[in-house]
């Protein structure tokens, strides 16, 4: 604790040297970070913890790497848990939904304005990528997140590691391929849960004339244009490999359909966000889409990507899992019914308000109550399938809000190679986890929860799991190298604390 209050005391005075020396007063940075004068006067003070996120936008504002952390350092999260949560807490746009209209706007000749996107480290990768071959990007009040692309992107300029480190950059082939004869982009990255095969990508864009070679470490992309003789097929119905195929479609000269499309969240904001850019698209929401292209993209945009249903999952577990009274606010119903509705089975006791539209004007809002509530096993196992499925992001927090039902629950995670194999994870917080294979797991539960010191997996949604276990377990708990929890939610440890959890960040 000593070796914290003395970091934040000397990031405080390295913070308040800054701002004096670019003649501005606390009022003023306050302003540009959205915050309060008080809360600036708090951190330059070293009374308050700092996270990754605001140290990020403190330099941007300041123009300074003084207040940037060491990439080499490490974050970690000291838990002192086993208190209840209260209040209520809004969800922030989709961390799926930003990556895919990251890519999307290299479509666009345009300006792209994306309003209130999640300033998360999948995010910064992926703008440090696209600053890397020329697209000036640049914050705004509010998290909007202004793009201006170049008339030519430098390609060969591509920051690597960077891009090495998501694997969102395989979607740059659908927007890039009718711009460009031949490019090249680095092997995708992302979390470790198992090789992630990208030939269903390969598959779909074929038929417009692309063809990739993989070589040690790039894939070298060759674009010869041609007619689309019938209909795309997708072989899986995954969401990056339909937004790809999307994108392809939207600078196609002609119209493309799209089978066996994948309709979840993140895809349905990228074909909002090409009809606003003039692409015609019919069927949104099916696994069939009809998609009418342009041969150009030129126009100024603003967007509000909607709000990000994992998110709102993964509060609504930790309201479940501590036994807490908790709303949700801003929840995207459409894709989270299903989850409630097992959850309900196995006691799960909440109120949903009336729906009303979010910002993009066409995903369905609601405001969710957790109370709570005595959970049993479910009868019939917890998996995953394409949506309208359970969602595969949300069935880690289905497997964790199992530790707190009576009885045993199976849970198959048929879609990872490895990731059902962190739910291990929790047994060294006390939780019943017995593993069958590398897809399927027994919890038994009610759990009685213990601390524990353990080092984040680098994946991450298993990351938020642990995390949110160590709320309920009495005692302190550490979790180490919390980079993998940075890369999809923004500020979780001080969001978590507004609700009455005490996490601390430290760093090492």
């Amino acid at each position: 604790m000593e070796n914290t209050t003395t970091y934040l005391q000397s990031i405080g005075k390295l913070i308040q040297e800054t701002r004096l020396a670019r003649n501005m007063t606390q009022a003023e940075l306050a302003i540009a970070l959205n915050t309060s004068q008080s809360a600036i006067n708090r951190i330059e003070n070293g009374g308050q913890n700092i996270s990754v996120d605001m140290l990020s936008r403190i330099g941007e504002v300041l123009s300074s790497e003084i207040v940037r952390l060491n990439k080499e350092g490490k974050t970690n999260f000291v838990v002192n848990g086993g208190k209840k949560l209260h209040g209520s807490i809004e969800v922030k746009t989709s961390k799926n939904a930003a990556v895919g209209l990251l890519c999307a706007a290299l479509l666009n000749k345009g300006k792209t304005t994306l309003r209130r996107v999640a300033r998360i480290e999948e995010v910064n990768r992926i703008i440090e990528v696209l600053e890397s071959i020329g697209v000036k990007c640049k914050w705004l009040p509010n998290n909007d997140l202004e793009l201006t692309p170049p008339r030519k992107l430098k390609l060969d300029q591509m920051d690597v590691q960077a891009a090495e480190r998501t694997r969102t950059v395989i979607m740059f082939l659908g927007p890039l391929m009718h711009q460009y004869a031949n490019f090249s982009i680095p092997f995708a990255g992302g979390c470790s849960l198992g090789t992630r095969t990208v030939e269903p990508h390969m598959t779909g864009l074929a038929p417009f004339g692309l063809s990739v070679e993989a070589t040690s470490t790039r894939y070298e992309a060759t674009m010869h244009k041609q007619q689309v003789k019938k209909d795309i097929v997708l072989v899986e119905r995954g969401d990056t490999v339909t937004e790809n195929v999307i994108m392809a479609a939207a600078l196609y000269d002609g119209e493309v359909t799209i089978r066996n499309a994948s309709p979840n969240y993140m895809v349905q904001d990228v074909c909002f966000f090409l009809q606003k850019l003039g692409v015609k698209i019919e069927g949104i929401g099916t696994t069939v889409l009809k998609i009418h292209g342009v041969t150009q993209i030129d126009k100024n945009i603003e967007y509000y990507p909607s709000e990000d249903p994992i998110e709102a999952m993964s509060f609504i577990a930790a309201a479940v899992v501590t036994g807490s009274e908790l709303t949700v606010t801003r929840a995207p119903i459409e894709f989270l019914e299903l989850e409630l509705a097992v959850l309900e089975g196995m006691g799960l006791s909440c109120t949903i308000s009336d729906e009303y539209p979010a910002r993009n004007g066409k995903s369905r809002l609601v405001d969710i109550t957790i109370k709570h509530s005595e959970l049993v096993a479910p009868k019939d196992k917890l998996h995953a399938m394409p949506f309208p499925g359970i969602n595969m992001d949300n069935l880690p927090f289905m497997g964790l809000i199992a530790c707190a039902a009576e009885g045993r629950t199976l849970v198959h995670d048929w879609s990872y190679e490895n990731r059902a194999i962190y739910f291990t994870e929790l047994s060294k917080l006390n939780a019943k986890i017995d593993m069958i294979d590398p897809h399927r797991v027994y919890i038994t539960g009610p759990t009685r929860w213990k601390p524990a010191d353990i080092t984040a997996p680098a994946a991450l949604r298993p990351s938020v799991v642990i995390l949110l276990a160590m709320l309920a377990a009495p005692g302190k708990s550490t979790l180490r190298d919390i980079y993998s929890i940075n890369r999809g939610y923004e500020d979780l440890a001080n969001r978590l604390n507004s609700l009455g959890a005490d996490i601390e960040t430290t760093w090492n």
